[in-house]
């Protein structure tokens, strides 16, 4: 078996490295300096202060900048001669999310102000030569904090571009994919359906007209000619606009229970519960489960009566579909392509399906669809 890794989460990095700094500087303040008056204490306080303020540089890198300088300037003034290494790590962090301006103006006051707050605490010629080494080599650490922040922040930037530019590849190979996809069913399957809508309303009509009684079956055909047509359309124009859906969803439901009654199959519909703020992405797979399973009793079941149930519980909706068609429980389901739609629907949402054969007879389609995932 394979070791599973270990990532570290940033919080804890970032409270590692706060509390590793502070007690760097920490330790170097403490072996240069004679511990016990309160200037000492108060030197050894800001340190420690300096190093643990890094820890907060994800939430806010300008006010960590400014902590750390005046940090760096008061332990200085405690007679501190330390370099800030946490006031580095500061530019480090500013320059990294952006403010350079800011961390140049502020790195250029403070440089100022030890500057002068070492010459003051200084006398001679000596002191002088050894402040102006120290300005020079803490210039040195800026620029390479600087440099450092600045390589990090470009290479992240490029980092997310591409990052971008696959996404808005991926995006536009989808939307050439949805368009291709759309002209094929316009082209292969609109002229058919219109036939079939066109000749059943045709017969419908001169059947009235001649005062002939019309047939249920041709009322049906009708009826599902026009359905077919209203879900082609709808199907085309959520393919050519990735913004628009199928309108069918919950409310629709009992229309497909209606007019799977006038094909002679005595269908029921139960609703329990109250459907409140149900996700239209929910709405519109219980429409599709519905929709299928019918019509596979209508095709494959024999069956005379089916029952639609649908329970609104607090985070989930269940819904069962029922027939008494000839499907026995020693016969196993063909899973065919509605079948496969209807699973991968269910488990696209977190939900839970199953399609099987009862012990006492006919075939039974059970959906969970969580409410709160879904959203």
């Amino acid at each position: 078996m394979g070791k599973r890794g270990f990532a570290i989460p940033p919080a804890a990095g970032d409270r590692a490295i706060a509390v590793g700094v502070a007690a760097l500087m920490l330790g170097t303040g403490w072996s240069a300096t004679h511990p016990g008056t309160g200037t000492d204490l108060l030197g050894h306080a800001l340190l420690t202060a300096g190093g643990l303020a890094l820890a907060a540089h994800r939430r806010a890198p300008v006010v960590v900048l400014a902590v750390t300088g005046l940090c760096a300037i008061g332990y200085q003034a405690a007679g501190f001669d330390v370099l800030s290494v946490a006031y580095l790590v500061a530019v480090y962090y500013a320059v990294r999310a952006g403010h350079r301006a800011l961390a140049v103006t502020t790195s250029v006051t403070l440089l100022v102000t030890l500057q002068l707050t070492a010459l003051a605490l200084r006398d001679g010629p000596a002191a002088e030569v050894s402040v102006q080494a120290r300005g020079t080599l803490e210039i040195a650490w800026l620029i390479a904090a600087f440099a450092a922040g600045e390589a990090v922040r470009q290479a992240e930037q490029r980092a997310d571009e591409a990052e971008r530019t696959r996404e808005e590849t991926a995006r536009r190979r989808a939307d050439e994919e949805r368009l291709h996809i759309a002209r094929e069913l316009h082209d292969s399957l609109t002229h058919q359906i219109s036939v079939i809508k066109v000749q059943s309303e045709a017969a419908v009509h001169v059947a009235r007209k001649r005062g002939e009684p019309v047939p249920e079956a041709l009322l049906a055909i009708r009826e599902a000619g026009r359905e077919a047509s209203r879900e082609l359309r709808a199907t085309l124009e959520a393919l050519r606009d990735d913004d628009t859906s199928p309108p069918h969803g919950l409310d629709h439901v009992s229309e497909l229970v209606e007019r799977a009654g006038k094909t002679g199959l005595r269908a029921t519909l139960t609703i329990q519960g109250h459907g409140h703020d149900v996700p239209a992405a929910v709405g519109r797979t219980v429409y599709r489960i519905v929709q299928e399973s019918l019509t596979n009793i209508a095709r494959h079941a024999d069956a005379t009566t089916a029952s639609v149930r649908i329970d609104h519980r607090p985070n989930a909706i269940t819904l069962r579909v029922d027939d008494d068609g000839k499907a026995m429980p020693d016969t196993a389901p063909v899973p065919g392509i509605g079948l496969l739609g209807m699973r991968e629907r269910v488990t696209a949402l977190g939900g839970r399906l199953r399609a099987a054969p009862r012990h006492e007879g006919g075939f039974t389609v059970q959906a969970e669809l969580p409410v709160e995932r879904a959203s």
